[in-house]
Parts: structure tokens; sequence; C-alpha cells
């Protein structure tokens, strides 16, 4: 009896291992048929989908290539739009930061920390962008509003899913060789996991207030 309860339990470990690498590698191929530049963005959004289905859907046993391939499909337009500011947004920062170190002197000092705190800004809302956009039906700006605003109210999930990703890209530096097989689906399950702690806290603060 106590043998089946750990085969069991070893099988469940077992498929959720084999379910994340062949997510991930769906990931990877979308990304590249659609020429990474165009793909990359409608692959992560698929990728976050079904994560976010397994995780507060319970869905687990939704068919994960047909899933893939219809949202990937269904968000390719729209989700390319919200990647494009993201890419903007960030060459913006990359430049600035450059500019900075190469003036120097009293300017480098002067504009650094404003460029510090919206590089900060533009972190929280990269970490929540996916999850806010698989979660909720918005036009494309609102969910930078959004993203950004849900992970500063909840500043501590933020921080813990920073710390999350930091412990998986330790993890990575180990054992390099697992890095092809779960490079985006692990730090996805810890983001949408976060992610969901975060919606569920504002769904309840919501209730009291209405209540």
């Amino acid at each position: 009896m106590q043998n089946n309860v750990v085969f069991g339990r070893l099988y469940i470990v077992c498929d959720c291992i084999m379910k994340l690498a062949y997510l991930n590698l769906l990931w990877i191929v979308f990304s590249v048929g659609g020429l990474i530049v165009f793909g990359s963005i409608p692959a992560s959004v698929s990728l976050f989908t079904i994560v976010r289905k397994w995780l507060i859907n319970k869905e687990t046993d939704l068919p994960i290539f047909h899933t893939f391939f219809q949202i990937y499909k269904n968000e390719f337009l729209k989700s390319n739009k919200l990647g494009f500011i993201l890419v903007i947004m960030g060459l913006f920062l990359y430049y600035d930061f450059k500019l900075i170190m190469a003036n120097g002197g009293i300017l480098q000092y002067t504009l650094m920390v404003p460029l510090l705190l919206i590089s900060l800004f533009y972190v929280i809302t990269l970490l929540y962008i996916f999850p806010v956009y698989v979660h909720f039906d918005q036009k494309v700006f609102q969910y930078f509003k959004n993203s950004f605003y849900i992970g500063l109210i909840n500043i501590d999930i933020t921080i813990l899913m920073v710390l999350l990703i930091t412990l998986i890209g330790f993890f990575f530096s180990i054992i390099p060789g697992l890095f092809p097989f779960f490079c985006l689906s692990l730090p996805g399950v810890s983001i949408m996991w976060g992610a969901a702690l975060s919606f569920r806290r504002i769904e309840k603060k919501q209730q009291k207030i209405s209540a």
C-alpha cells in the first residue's frame, strides 16, 4: 500500500517534469517559427495561458499542443503589439544607461537614480505583464498599468518571484544541460504562481470592500 502511494507520487512528479519540458519545447519551436522577433511573445503568451490553466483552473489534462497552437494563432497580432512596446521600453532604458555611463561626471550621478527607479518599475511590469495578459481581457496599455500596480501593491510576492527566478538561474548554472528543456517553463510556473497569489489577494480585498 505504501509503495503504491510512493509510486503514485513519483508518477505525478515525472508527469509534471515531462509536461514542463514539452511546453518549453513548444515555446522554442513556435518562437523560432515566428522568426523569434515575431514568435517569442505569442509563444510566451501561449505558455503562460497553459500554466495558468494548470495552476488556477486545475486543467491538468488539457491537450497541450492544440491549446498552445490555438492561443498562438489567436493572440499573434495583439500579443506582438504588447511585445513591441516592451522592447521599445527596454531599448530606451538600455541606451539611456549607455549614454549616462559614457558621459560620466555630475550628469551621471544626477540621472542615474531616476533611471534606476524607472528600470525597477520596468522590471516589476515585466514580471506581471504575461500573467495579467492571460488572466484579464483588457486593452494593451491597461496591461502595463495594471501589471505595475499589482506588482507594487504586492511587493512581498514580487520580491519572492525575483528570488525564485534567481534560484532557478542558479540551478541552471549548476546543471546547464537542463536549460534548453526548462528555460522558460520553470520560471513561467514560478511567475504565474506568484501572480496568482497576488490576484487572489486583490480579489479578497475587493470582496471585503463590497461586503
